[in-house]
């Protein structure tokens, strides 16, 4: 585990990041979901490190143990905090692969910074093209969805964290792909969680439009998306995504929720590691 200094927040005080890097070889970054941190990837921190792979997993600012500042959570400074990272590290040929959130960063670390470091990218589950339904996206999430999203983070995080689990996880009465110790894992994770992040991130994720961002998207991609994911709609995201890159592989987990790094982690890893070579 190691901590890099990406910047400093508003105020003049440092941002750190925290990562993990395990393994050699050719080099995987695992960017997380909100409101999660880079612990939900351990079956596949643990998978790609044990085939070869040199793995980094880390915290986005505001969540897990990297720094806490009060702004910063625009995905342009995201996708500078991921670029930090990349140059700290000297990656070359890295492989960059986005849950949910983390889809944004890689969309827009390649607008930005270009692909020079990058030799493919996945997105799973991941929030590109645009979510927030506007009047030339007819087909996005309406705004009172993200607008009640907000409103509970602001009456009762913990409440709301534990119910959005549930659909994150495809959790009902009559299905229970996690496990009861999943969900208590998932909770402490979100609950350590800076509230200001967890808030400004779902702003964040809802309204930033990465359709040119995708344009410049020029490496080998993988789009990985579960057909019955409550969290961020296959029609809205995966799928459109998956149309708007030429080169792009598509792959529809059916049945599968928002979380399916955990419910269908040997098969996300199988093609992950298919997908890297």
């Amino acid at each position: 585990m190691a901590i890099l200094k990406a910047g400093t927040d508003t105020a003049g005080h440092p941002v750190n990041i925290f990562y993990e890097d395990w393994g050699q070889g050719r080099p995987v970054v695992l960017i997380h979901g909100w409101p999660l941190d880079h612990t939900m990837w351990e079956h596949q921190m643990v998978a790609l490190a044990a085939a070869g792979h040199r793995v980094i997993a880390y915290d986005r600012r505001g969540f897990g143990r990297s720094s806490r500042p009060w702004t910063g959570y625009d995905y342009d400074t995201l996708a500078a905090d991921l670029n930090a990272l990349l140059t700290e590290l000297d990656l070359q040929q890295v492989t960059l692969v986005g849950f949910s959130m983390g889809g944004g960063e890689i969309a827009r670390y390649l607008n930005t910074y270009g692909d020079a470091r990058v030799a493919r990218v996945a997105f799973v589950s991941a929030v590109p093209p645009f979510l927030l339904q506007t009047a030339d996206n007819p087909d996005g999430v309406p705004k009172s969805v993200f607008d009640g999203m907000h409103e509970a983070i602001r009456t009762d995080r913990f409440a709301f964290l534990q119910s959005f689990a549930k659909s994150f996880y495809g959790v009902s009465l009559l299905s229970q792909p996690v496990s009861q110790a999943v969900l208590d894992w998932n909770q402490t994770v979100t609950s350590l969680a800076a509230p200001n992040a967890t808030y400004d991130c779902v702003t964040a994720f809802s309204a930033t439009d990465f359709r040119a961002d995708l344009e410049q998207v020029k490496v080998p991609t993988l789009v990985i998306h579960g057909s019955k994911d409550q969290t961020v709609p296959f029609e809205v995201s995966g799928e459109r995504t998956a149309k708007m890159i030429p080169q792009a592989e598509l792959k529809v987990y059916d049945g599968a929720p928002h979380g399916l790094f955990f419910t269908e982690k040997e098969r996300l890893n199988k093609d992950l590691l298919a997908f890297i070579g």
